[in-house]
């Protein structure tokens, strides 16, 4: 099923207040809260009073884990039924190898289709593109001439990354080689550490 704005707004953005999200999605206050209230019901979202120390506590709401499985997964319990055969069948170095190639594979497939673009900007823009039509709801944020953030709201392949952590790792060295050696990438955030989003730091070295 495909996730409604409400749910869409939550991945991407974390917990919001009904004003905010009220006031994102373009619709008034009452509409806002009577799909909140709805969404809720069926456990979609939750919510959490949060005290600012003056007047009445604030109403800030998430998804639950029920609502972030209205997110592509990619046949989760299948990939880590798979990884697991490979580990206990053939060991860890075996496991390695699939990753390897696994990153080959996907080189070549983004440098195929951004053989045409120059400048870090622009690769990281089409990258991000390519990125959302896989399924991790990417987006690129600009912070300097030389800094940028690279955030992923969501992980198709989360349950994989979770079981394997060398997912993560091989993802970091894809978008390495992807960007070249003038360009340093620090790993913020985790989403198979349990946080909301991955995120990375990418920084131009020589300008």
């Amino acid at each position: 099923m495909r996730p409604n704005r409400f749910l869409q707004l939550l991945k991407t953005r974390g917990p919001l207040s009904a004003k905010t999200i009220s006031v994102e999605l373009g619709m008034t206050g009452e509409g806002a809260r009577q799909q909140l209230i709805k969404l809720t019901e069926e456990g979609l979202i939750k919510a959490t009073s949060i005290s600012n120390g003056v007047g009445r506590p604030m109403q800030i709401y998430e998804l639950t884990e029920h609502g972030n499985t209205y997110f592509p997964n990619n046949h989760a319990e299948l990939s880590v039924e798979l990884l697991n055969a490979i580990k206990d069948e053939l060991g860890e170095e075996a496991l390695g190898l699939v990753l390897i190639t696994r990153e080959k594979q996907a080189v070549k497939r983004y440098m195929e289709v951004l053989k045409d673009y120059q400048g870090l900007e622009n690769i990281l823009k089409s990258y991000t593109a390519i990125r959302c039509i896989e399924g991790y709801m990417a987006e690129c944020i600009k912070e300097s001439d030389h800094v940028y953030t690279l955030l992923e709201n969501h992980c198709p392949i989360g349950a994989a990354s979770s079981a394997c952590s060398g997912f993560c790792h091989s993802d970091m060295r894809i978008l390495q080689q992807i960007l070249g050696e003038n360009v340093q990438i620090i790993q913020d955030h985790t989403i198979a550490k349990g946080q909301r989003v991955c995120s990375y730091t990418i920084t131009r070295l020589q300008y």
